[in-house]
């Protein structure tokens, strides 16, 4: 266990389309679709309640009926929610394409846009406990939200927390330049990216804007580099792909609470690892059984 982990970012709901064939442009495409809830934020905290980590997510929402459900199952997912929601405006959400062990995302910020420092102070406020302060990079990334993102950035640094930051997605991350994220997070513990994040960011000082930087590379493993240390590699969980949505969000949630637990980087990447491949198994970014209705690590059906 854990102290409280105050998670920050974007919740939405996902729709989302596995698709059965390969997508057809112009004409039909078979797929099973289901509406789930999804937002990296949220996600990564569902996944730390369902690890049993104390876990607060700090979002903006509609005040509309998506917004009332994605934050239903938050809480009853143990998560405690910190969310506002905002009148006469949507809940933000995504349609996924999901494939090949590929997805695509096409999203509608919606209400997300609307996340201030307020927000961000009154859940710390109401968070005593709370020892890490993890940020989704798409608060950053979006140019409404992104003061409340460089807020909680500071604010935590300010209670004495431990941050983290994921860096959430290779194209919006292109758009805002990779110099201007990394002068944003830098000093901060540990930077998440997958391996298309790294390529945009790959340059002088990625690896040294943070303290230590977490490269997810999906079926090929992750790697944590340390400035001045060498780089500490693991595989992959393999396990039969359903859905990769929301697999780096688990694998982050796996990795943090770990290391908040004092694991080593290859343990903490270990427990990522696993969670992320957990994931991959369900469809939908959430956690489904709890831990102990598992059979050896494997969703029980």
């Amino acid at each position: 266990m854990t102290g409280r982990v105050v998670v920050v970012g974007d919740l939405v709901t996902d729709i989302l389309a596995i698709l059965e064939d390969t997508l057809a442009p112009g004409s039909d495409t078979r797929a099973r679709i289901r509406v789930t809830g999804g937002g990296q934020a949220a996600n990564t905290a569902a996944w730390l309640a369902w690890q049993r980590v104390p876990v607060t997510l700090v979002a903006a929402a509609g005040e509309d009926e998506a917004g009332r459900v994605r934050a239903d199952e938050l809480a009853a997912g143990g998560v405690q929610c910190a969310i506002r929601h905002h009148p006469g405006t949507r809940t933000g959400s995504v349609v996924v394409l999901a494939g090949d062990g590929e997805r695509t995302m096409i999203n509608d910020r919606g209400a997300n846009l609307l996340l201030r420092p307020e927000d961000v102070d009154a859940a710390l406020a109401g968070a005593p406990d709370a020892v890490h302060l993890h940020l989704s990079g798409y608060t950053l990334l979006d140019e409404e939200s992104r003061p409340a993102g460089l807020h909680a950035l500071r604010a935590a640094r300010e209670r004495g927390l431990t941050v983290s930051v994921d860096a959430a997605s290779a194209r919006p991350l292109r758009q805002v330049g990779a110099a201007a994220f990394l002068d944003w997070v830098r000093g901060i513990d540990l930077l998440l990216a997958n391996r298309d994040e790294a390529a945009v960011l790959d340059g002088p000082g990625f690896t040294q804007a943070a303290k230590s930087t977490v490269v997810k590379l999906g079926p090929d493993g992750a790697t944590w580099t340390c400035p001045d240390s060498p780089t500490v590699r693991v595989p992959a969980d393999r396990r039969p792909v359903v859905d990769s949505t929301g697999a780096g969000d688990a694998f982050a949630a796996g990795l943090i609470a770990a290391w908040l637990s004092g694991a080593d980087p290859e343990s903490a990447m270990r427990a990522g690892a696993r969670l992320g491949a957990i994931a991959v198994c369900l469809p939908g970014a959430r956690p489904g059984d709890p831990p102990d209705q598992l059979d050896n690590g494997r969703p029980a059906r």
